[in-house]
């Protein structure tokens, strides 16, 4: 019979222990609440709050990623601004700290662009390494003015997660012609009476023939937009324009924070908006959605040699169920994963207008073919 051995045994159940201690801490890591993406959950922060940045983007630096959104409240009354730009961190992308209101809006009655009640959509932030400043553009609606200002709003800060100072609002490239305009648009007389559509008997605006020139002096409408820095640290902003009718892409300041008079009209007459860019193997691709206000609809996609184009469509590139409604959801960004070359994720919103507080979130793994990127479902997912 094998003898006892309480020595033996006694370290046996040490390191018994030490093992059992270690998995319930692994298994109960408070900051790990999430190991995957589960598209259209309810995804929850560090404070078990359902995260609050809709119509956002994400910015990497020194480490982490940042993520800023528009804060949202309940019933329909949350879908304009009363609050302001909420920033959320992470290092992972699935588990989320929450960095608390990166732009404020100001009080009601204040009189500013970005007052209480304004209409303060899709913030993005990039960082300008020349100035060390971190630079946030966003749409802006004026108060009481539905959608009729379509105005670009620009704020500062010299911390990643604010406060951020707003410093102007306006349109872009007053007084600037696109470099693609042609001569022709540059001196056709604008129409003087509402007279029918051509081959139509529907009612024409007097302005619908040329937008572009009839904006040409109070600068042109900006309204869902987009951000993208080239390897080179230019930077550009991307915005649906011309009555939404048109989509600009417009070349930034050295500083990042005005327009420098270089643009281009692409797309014309194509009726795109949520524009979201990025760049893989020398090659730029947009992704867009057609202009049905909140309700979903079927992706464009399109890809260029230059990021000022010429762009060539590729169609679709949701290809599951629900592909013709982008999988119930509309682009916002498109994620470069850090120290993961040509891995991308999508970004997208699937709205809740009636109660916009609980707009959930639609991030999905884009895979390539050939020149085209696609975008398939999946219920539960890992970027590594």
């Amino acid at each position: 019979m094998k003898k006892f051995c309480l020595s033996c045994s006694s370290l046996n159940w040490k390191i018994l222990g030490v093992l059992i201690s270690a998995l319930i801490l692994y298994s109960c890591d408070t900051g790990k609440k999430y190991h995957s993406f589960k598209p259209g959950e309810l995804w929850l922060d560090d404070k078990d709050i359902h995260i609050n940045a809709h119509g956002g983007g994400i910015l990497y630096d020194n480490g982490r990623y940042y993520w800023f959104g528009e804060h949202k409240t309940e019933g329909s009354g949350g879908n304009v601004a009363n609050v302001g730009v909420h920033c959320y961190s992470s290092k992972d992308l699935y588990n989320w700290k929450d960095e608390g209101i990166a732009l404020s809006v100001e009080p009601e009655g204040s009189g500013s662009p970005i007052e209480k009640g304004c209409v303060l959509e899709r913030p993005k932030v990039i960082y300008n390494a020349k100035t060390g400043k971190y630079v946030m553009w966003f749409h802006l609606e004026l108060k009481g003015m539905g959608y009729s200002a379509a105005q670009s709003g620009v704020a500062v800060s010299d911390r990643v997660t604010g406060p951020y100072k707003f410093i102007r609002a306006g349109r872009p490239n007053p007084g600037k012609w696109a470099s693609n305009t042609s001569e022709e648009m540059k001196n056709m007389e604008m129409p003087q009476n509402s007279g029918p559509y051509p081959g139509s008997s529907l009612p024409m605006h007097p302005d619908s023939l040329n937008i572009h020139k009839r904006d040409y002096e109070g600068g042109q409408m900006a309204r869902d937009m987009n951000l993208f820095v080239d390897d080179d640290g230019k930077a550009y902003h991307i915005y649906a324009s011309e009555e939404n009718s048109t989509l600009h892409i417009a070349q930034l300041t050295d500083d990042y924070t005005d327009h420098n008079g270089n643009y281009v009209r692409c797309f014309v007459g194509r009726f795109m908006e949520a524009p979201a860019m990025f760049k893989h193997e020398g090659k730029y691709y947009l992704m867009m959605s057609g202009c049905t206000g909140w309700a979903p609809n079927a992706a464009r996609s399109a890809v260029a040699e230059s990021i000022m184009g010429e762009w060539k469509e590729l169609g679709n590139p949701c290809i599951d169920a629900d592909s013709a409604l982008t999988y119930h959801s509309q682009s916002t960004f498109i994620l470069p994963v850090q120290g993961k070359p040509g891995k991308f994720i999508y970004m997208g919103d699937r709205w809740q207008p009636e109660n916009a507080i609980d707009g959930r979130y639609i991030w999905l793994p884009i895979e390539f073919e050939g020149e085209r990127f696609i975008i398939p479902w999946r219920d539960e997912w890992t970027w590594k």
